[in-house]
């Protein structure tokens, strides 16, 4: 049984990290939160201790080393722009981290990390769910198995309704979050870039706050993209039966599917990462490169979707 410490209780994703630690045999000793709204915690462990601020966090797991508790992991739930600094907080403290995605913004903020893990008797870790999720391993197989010369077509679709409150959270701001195609997307490019390669080509056809689109093109794939929170993009049928969210993926115009499947990728990450097999930062390099050139690059528009006429 290993000791963990979780930073951003309170967070939308921070219920399956607390239940890959209970599901995996594991113990929580602490948590940090600034927001006091985790009555979740009562679902896995009750007993542990909950701080709203980090010196009193700090202090704590300092007292609990002195008492000859081991700290093991530390799970990171914060803000995207907060990931960095609480990593190198775990690795200082002699703990491994697991840090949900992304797991920084920019591509130097890998490097920096880096430094200080080899530095370090620690690991890094990221949650890259969807290569783990069953129908991308298929998908990556087949990709392999088939060794095509021509390039598949892929368009990739994510719509996920947000209300009001989400331009007034720190998802909203760019500074804090990276964006829309870094906040909701840097998942599905980083599976992008493991089913098919190389990213080759980068460019974006619309950037706003709520929604934008672009291609990019890898070794084996050309994809056009598109990702939104406004529902009012949600397609028809989707509307009609009351649900906020539409995901798509067609590769040669064939649906790929994997709506379902979600709910046990977080334990399966917590199972590979206490094994040694978790992902690094190597692993998550051209998906943060990605994210970073969506958001600087120049607007390129396209005219009658050319980038698939080549």
């Amino acid at each position: 049984m290993k000791n963990f410490a979780l930073i951003g209780a309170a967070g939308y994703i921070a219920p399956r990290h607390l239940k890959a630690i209970k599901d995996t045999n594991n113990h929580l000793i602490a948590a940090l939160d600034k927001f006091d709204s985790v009555g979740v915690m009562d679902s896995y462990f009750p007993e542990a201790d909950f701080f709203v601020e980090f010196e009193r966090f700090d202090r704590h797991i300092e007292k609990l080393k002195r008492a000859g508790t081991q700290l093991d992991y530390v799970s990171i739930c914060t803000p995207n722009y907060l990931h960095d600094s609480h990593i190198r907080m775990a690795l200082r403290r002699g703990a491994h981290a697991i840090c949900e995605k992304p797991i920084v913004l920019n591509p130097w903020n890998i490097d920096a990390l880096e430094a200080i893990e080899k530095e370090s008797q620690g690991n890094i870790n990221t949650i890259l769910q969807l290569r783990l999720h069953e129908s991308i391993i298929k998908l990556k197989n087949k990709v392999a198995s088939e060794n095509r010369k021509e390039k598949y077509d892929v368009d990739l679709t994510y719509i996920t309704s947000r209300g009001k409150w989400y331009d007034i959270s720190w998802k909203g701001d760019e500074s804090k979050s990276g964006g829309i195609a870094t906040n909701i997307g840097v998942h599905f490019y980083d599976m992008l870039s493991w089913v098919f390669g190389r990213v080759q080509e980068n460019k974006v056809h619309l950037r706003e706050n709520h929604k934008a689109a672009g291609y990019l093109e890898f070794e084996n794939a050309r994809v056009r993209w598109f990702l939104s929170i406004d529902e009012n993009d949600l397609p028809v049928h989707i509307k009609q039966i009351n649900q906020r969210t539409f995901r798509s993926i067609t590769i040669n115009n064939e649906e790929v599917e994997f709506s379902d499947g979600f709910t046990e990728l977080h334990t399966k990450s917590y199972q590979q990462i206490l094994k040694g097999n978790g992902f690094g930062l190597e692993d998550v390099r051209q998906s943060i490169q990605i994210v970073h050139d969506i958001r600087n690059n120049q607007i390129f528009k396209s005219i009658n979707n050319h980038f698939f006429n080549k």
